[in-house]
């Protein structure tokens, strides 16, 4: 423990959310950097908190400028479920995150991983937060076999590094654990062994195994769904719509799509069939090959088009360039074709 404690001491990387590492400041900053580079999500962070600074804010905030704050991080569930869990804050616990594993875990949106990190890093309870970095340092130092993804494995892990927890040093160990993941015993490419703190200790090292672990069962395929992309224009305004209650970006606003890479011909007879009047209508000069954006169990790829109506349809909202940038929150797979527009 204490080799470890004492490298993290000594390299720990400055990151904005170690500043004041309060309970909701470690809660937003852990959600973010769910499947999100810690590069990409300074920016984001600071953002985020200077608008929203505390529990009372993210519960109050109308959900437009929630998503718009949030734009570019995707998987915007994540953020209606910290607003939920926000107002259930504001409701049990007098707007304070308690400092209390089992209550934090009971908060919408919340799993072990992220009520574990709070809980240690900014309440001092010790409390393991077992994500991939820890699991991939474990794996190399015991050379464990056994699949990372294995919800048993990881509760065993995690009972195991509870026995050695420092109860004075929990926040530090928390993070110098997942700093040696990020930084030195690194998922892609060579860990970078000969200045790893653990390296007189790891099995993996000192057998040249490195690359074998950790043991992730592999993901099934994703599914590739092919959909027409338009950038539909009234005038000044760019037509969009909100997506349905189901299914994927559910509730997000949209630009107009369908269904399959329609050729031109079948695109007018769509837009006739919306009983618009369409002037003119080209593939995205930018766009000639299917613009690619991949969720965590699909793929789309969009074929891209431009089209200037003479009328406007009921079934969109037309809205200005100018407020589309600024106000409302476009995922990043409708964000990819309107850039090219």
């Amino acid at each position: 423990v204490e080799p470890l404690l004492e490298w993290f001491r000594e390299n720990a990387r400055t990151l904005p959310w170690r500043e004041t590492p309060t309970p909701y400041r470690v809660w937003v900053s852990e959600i973010m950097l769910q499947q999100t580079r810690v590069e990409a999500v300074k920016p984001y962070f600071e953002r985020f908190t200077e608008a929203l600074p505390d529990v009372q804010a993210l519960a109050e905030c109308e959900e437009e400028r929630l998503l718009k704050l949030w734009e570019g991080l995707g998987y915007y569930n994540r953020v209606r479920n910290m607003q939920a869990a926000a107002r259930t804050v504001m409701e049990e616990y007098g707007g304070e995150l308690p400092a209390d594993y089992e209550k934090l875990l009971a908060l919408k949106g919340i799993g072990p991983y992220t009520a574990g990190a709070i809980a240690s890093i900014a309440c001092g309870i010790p409390v393991p937060a077992v994500d991939g970095n820890v699991l991939r340092v474990i794996t190399r130092l015991t050379e464990d076999g056994r699949d990372i993804m294995d919800t048993k494995f990881r509760k065993e892990m995690t009972e195991q590094l509870e026995k050695i927890y420092p109860p004075k040093e929990c926040g530090d160990f928390t993070q110098s654990l997942m700093e040696l993941g990020a930084v030195i015993c690194v998922p892609n490419g060579a860990p970078k062994c000969e200045i790893c703190p653990l390296g007189s200790l790891c099995g993996a090292f000192q057998n040249g195994t490195q690359v074998q672990y950790p043991v992730k069962k592999k993901k099934p395929a994703r599914k590739i769904e092919k959909k027409t992309v338009l950038i539909l224009q009234y005038k000044d305004c760019i037509a969009i719509k909100k997506r349905g209650k189901e299914g994927v970006l559910s509730g997000m606003w949209e630009l107009p799509n369908f269904d399959g890479e329609l050729t031109r011909q079948q695109l007018l007879q769509q837009l006739a069939e919306k009983n618009l009047a369409v002037k003119s209508l080209c593939r995205l000069e930018c766009a000639k090959q299917p613009i690619k954006h991949i969720f965590t169990h699909i793929e789309w790829h969009m074929a891209c088009w431009i089209a200037e109506s003479e009328n406007t349809a009921h079934e969109f909202v037309w809205v200005t360039r100018e407020r589309l940038e600024s106000e409302i929150a476009l995922p990043t797979a409708f964000k990819k074709v309107f850039n090219h527009s």
